[in-house]
């Protein structure tokens, strides 16, 4: 078996911030942490369910060094993308609802033009 990779166990420099409330940015971190895992565990499961379904031996070492197939990671990434977006749900629709508010007021260049012809 190949040298396993040993990754950075921290990111270097500031994390960025996405919310104003310091608690949400913490829930989403902590969130996006779990959901990580989750998905993991789930690749895992699967690799045990496909390796007992061809009559392979389970070991931890022939679950880490399971290959999946194109079409077993492509039902792995449909899944997980699934996943997220039930995850992110309420994200990405308060984004949804800025943008639809955001959409509904003039640009910059229009409120200019609007004022510039106006009659005092």
């Amino acid at each position: 078996m190949p040298d396993r990779i040993e990754l950075q166990k921290k990111a270097k420099g500031q994390r960025p911030q996405y919310f104003e409330d310091p608690a949400v940015e913490k829930n989403i971190s902590i969130t996006m942490a779990l959901a990580g895992e989750v998905a993991v565990l789930r690749d895992r499961i699967d690799a045990i369910e496909r390796m007992l379904g061809a009559g392979e031996k389970v070991t931890s070492e022939a679950i880490d060094a399971f290959i999946p197939t194109p079409e077993v990671r492509e039902a792995r990434d449909a899944w997980r993308d699934e996943f997220l977006g039930n995850v992110l749900r309420i994200v990405h629709q308060e984004r949804e609802e800025l943008q639809k508010a955001v959409s509904g007021h003039q640009t910059y260049e229009e409120a200019i033009q609007l004022v510039e012809n106006e009659e005092p």
